[in-house]
């Protein structure tokens, strides 16, 4: 983040001695390749033909590498363990608590960190205060810091963070315990932050109710992302006196938000990008939000209360509107009359998303000719997008380069209308569409060469569901085993990030594999039956 390489100083010629040794051992080792041909005088050590290279060149030929392949280069030698220290910028950590006595080495060899990720395990306990002062003392140039299940900050923590690093720009908290006096500290000691993003704050939660808000202005936040909060209401001071905010982003969060638009759209005039997720948000909120005129981007998902009336109001005011994500959750408060709104207002529509919406060529055809800029459109869960919306689309889209059509009741015929429509169009993503099939993707790949079609084959997919269970346990009455853990692996081998991702694909992998085992051990018990009973 605009920071430069720090230039390594010059290490002590014990140290030069130390790497050509260290080099000389790697060249003449018996795992070097056998074409290397090191001739040495006897009693001499092999010459370093890296030593003429300069330590910034060095650093950016690091910088190319691969996680696993610069760890194992910083092990060569100590010219090249320095190097990658002084210009590794970017790290992520397991916080545990074990971490604090390893803190003064870790910081030593990596000294211009400034960007750092603190994860730890959810079952295991994390770094405290003190842990996350000695980092930040080490760490004065951090401009991002992102914090994952550390349990045992306090305020005090979060406090010693802002005093150390007063250039700290991005802050990301997920999972903590400090309440909003943490966020009060770094928003006071942190001058220059410019986004914050906070999940599942539990400290938050024993403020719940009594009137115990973030009342510490920022003038330099750009961007603030709330999720999963319960006593989130206790930001709406924050978010109202922070004028040069230009994202805000809601998932999640408990209580009623209407008063928040309303605010900000007083105070906070100047949005340009509005997320509202899983909120209670109505009509009054979006009409409220369209006074934000200079608006381009707009996610209403799972918003049951908003409906085609706040939608005109936004449309109407907010023509700067370039990307609009809606997922009705099919309740149909939004159709075709909201959408004709944004087709006549919002010329630079580049990008659409319609969820459990149910659109018709009237609003379609509307959108084709109106936003000559729409490049990306997908619909899912339509009821009404079928062959004739498809051949609208085609008609009328002549910028579209990306339609995504998933569970919509499409067929062949309409598919058959993009081999002649939507000149600019590049790729095809068809998923859950019973009537369409791969015949017809085939024909679309022959006639337009340059287009990519992307379509699974549900019919065969149910097939072979359908030919694991007549083959499988749950016919025969057998009862699913549970998942067994891999013996070979134990929680603490494995880092918090990765579980979290990784686990529930193994996990799939195994109950996959376990129940075909035993459906094939099963048909060898069977036949074995049966023979020796013909015997």
């Amino acid at each position: 983040m605009g920071q430069s390489a720090s230039t390594p100083s010059r290490l002590p010629s014990a140290v030069s001695r130390r790497s050509r040794s260290c080099a000389s051992f790697v060249m003449n080792s018996e795992e070097s390749d056998s074409d290397l041909n090191v001739s040495t005088a006897p009693g001499k050590a092999a010459w370093d033909h890296t030593e003429g290279i300069p330590d910034e060149v060095l650093a950016l030929i690091f910088q190319g590498l691969g996680s696993s392949d610069r760890k194992r280069c910083s092990l060569v030698c100590w010219r090249w363990l320095a190097v990658d220290g002084q210009n590794r910028h970017r790290i992520s950590i397991d916080a545990r608590a074990a971490l604090l006595d390893a803190v003064p080495s870790l910081f030593t060899r990596f000294d211009a960190i400034s960007k750092l990720a603190l994860k730890c395990d959810r079952r295991a306990e994390s770094i405290g205060d003190d842990a996350l002062a000695l980092i930040s003392e080490r760490c004065p140039n951090l401009t991002r810091l992102k914090l994952r299940a550390c349990r045992e900050l306090t305020e005090v923590g979060m406090a010693a963070l802002a005093k150390h690093c007063p250039n700290l720009r991005k802050l990301s908290c997920g999972s903590c315990t400090f309440g909003v006096r943490g966020i009060e500290a770094v928003l006071r000691g942190c001058p220059l932050l410019e986004e914050l993003s906070i999940k599942r704050l539990r400290g938050l939660n024993e403020a719940a109710g009594h009137g115990d808000n973030i009342l510490v202005p920022s003038s330099s936040l750009r961007s603030i992302c709330l999720k999963e909060l319960y006593n989130g209401q206790c930001f709406i001071p924050v978010i109202a006196s922070s004028p040069n905010l230009r994202t805000l982003k809601l998932f999640r969060c408990a209580g009623e938000w209407d008063c928040l638009l309303e605010e900000v759209s007083e105070k906070v005039p100047d949005l340009v990008e509005v997320h509202l997720e899983k909120l209670q948000v109505s009509d009054r909120g979006l009409f409220s939000l369209s006074s934000c005129t200079e608006l381009e981007v707009l996610h209403l998902v799972k918003t049951p209360e908003c409906s085609d009336a706040g939608l005109i109001a936004v449309a109407e005011r907010c023509r700067l509107l370039r990307k609009i994500h809606i997922d009705g959750w099919k309740t149909n408060r939004i159709g075709d009359e909201g959408l004709m709104a944004v087709a006549k207002k919002c010329p630079n529509l580049q990008e659409l998303v319609l969820i459990g919406v149910n659109p018709t060529s009237l609003s379609l055809g509307l959108i084709g000719n109106n936003c000559k800029k729409l490049e990306r459109l997908a619909l899912c869960g339509s009821e009404t997008f079928g062959d004739k919306e498809i051949s609208c689309i085609a008609a009328k889209c002549m910028a579209l380069k990306k339609l995504c059509i998933k569970g919509c009741p499409v067929s062949d015929q309409g598919m058959e209308s993009l081999a002649d429509g939507c000149p600019n169009l590049v790729k095809v993503k068809v998923k859950k569409c019973r009537a369409v099939t791969p015949h017809v993707a085939d024909w679309l790949r022959a006639t337009r060469v340059s287009l990519a079609v992307n379509l699974d084959n549900i019919n065969q997919i149910e097939l072979q569901e359908a030919s694991v269970s007549e083959s499988g346990m749950m016919d025969n009455g057998i009862e699913e085993l549970p998942v067994m853990a891999d013996p070979f692996s134990t929680a603490d081998d494995v880092p918090s990030s990765s579980r979290g991702r990784a686990a529930g694909h193994w996990k799939k992998l195994r109950f996959i594999a376990g129940r075909n085992f035993l459906a094939s051990t099963f048909k060898r018990l069977s036949h074995g039956s049966n023979n020796s009973h013909q015997l």
